[in-house]
């Protein structure tokens, strides 16, 4: 198990190293962000994918509320303050690279979650199968 306070390298055969540091060390990348998978507390189910810069990791660890950078609006946004769907955080995780967060979450309203009004942004199903990407969508609305 690695120190809390040094980096410990596991030798692989692949590529020499994996960093497995005590240390938390977030590998922002050329722009700034990071993704942020964010998951539901209870069920597990995956809410939305985000994006965070150093401001708002800050400020999510210091409120205990999911901040996000908009990439679109160019602007630090604290998920909730207009949907009402805050995420109150209740774990946040980072992959073995430290270049994507997972939030785990407890949300007030689920119906906001989502711009759409529906309790995730994952509610359209691409099918399998073979051939070329034009495809339609299959919609998931049971919680609609």
């Amino acid at each position: 198990m690695p120190q809390d306070d040094e980096a410990t390298a596991v030798s692989t055969a692949k590529d020499g190293a994996i960093e497995e540091t005590g240390r938390f060390a977030p590998r922002f990348d050329a722009s700034g962000l990071m993704p942020c998978i964010t998951i539901d507390q209870q069920s597990g189910a995956v809410l939305m994918l985000a994006w965070v810069n150093a401001a708002a990791l800050e400020a999510t660890l210091s409120s205990g509320f999911a901040h996000y950078w908009s990439r679109s609006r160019g602007c630090l946004w604290k998920k909730g303050e207009t949907s009402g769907a805050l995420q109150r955080i209740v774990e946040i995780r980072t992959d073995c690279d430290q270049d994507a967060l997972l939030y785990r979450v407890a949300v007030t309203e689920p119906a906001g979650t989502c711009h759409t009004g529906r309790p995730t942004c994952f509610y359209r199903k691409l099918p399998l199968g073979p051939g070329d990407l034009d495809r339609t969508l299959d919609f998931d609305d049971a919680d609609r």
